[in-house]
């Protein structure tokens, strides 16, 4: 089975775990989505990750659902989130993946995120301070569910 994991991304985290993903599905391709699109067609399974922010997929993902969905909804199909918070995985994939992708997906699951002060701006800083009462890096990738994932796209 050939896979491409295609992953939307603002400072990295999601790069990573399509990275961590493509690891554990023996070399799956992985794609950002600010790049040209390769051909879906050369492909059995999908893979699409966003990183979240206020609850909100990243425009290239939500651009390359309404663009390729029918295409999409004849292959194996599997979702993921970057985000700091495990809560509210389904409100978060309702809200950003449309209803037919979502019901066709194997898998839909928030994978952890990281916060890295040292990338954000001023204002994502204070915001992030405001809500975690924290300064510093937060947040962390949780490969046992990456792992889980993995198996559930391999099955």
């Amino acid at each position: 089975m050939k896979t491409l994991i295609l992953y939307a991304t603002k400072y990295g985290a999601a790069a990573e775990i399509a990275q961590r993903i493509a690891e554990k599905l023996n070399g799956a391709d992985t794609h950002n989505l600010k790049n040209p699109i390769p051909d879906l067609t050369e492909y059995d399974c999908i893979i699409i990750g966003s990183s979240v922010y206020a609850g909100m997929f990243r425009r290239e993902a939500k651009a390359f659902f309404a663009k390729t969905g029918d295409t999409l909804l004849q292959k194996k199909l599997g979702l993921f989130a970057s985000a700091l918070s495990s809560d509210g995985a389904s409100k978060i994939f309702a809200k950003n993946v449309p209803d037919n992708i979502l019901k066709s997906s194997k898998s839909a699951i928030l994978l952890g995120g990281i916060f890295d002060p040292g990338k954000a701006n001023f204002i994502e800083r204070f915001i992030i301070k405001i809500i975690t009462k924290q300064t510093g890096r937060l947040g962390v990738i949780d490969s046992t569910r990456i792992d889980s994932f993995a198996g559930e796209m391999l099955r």
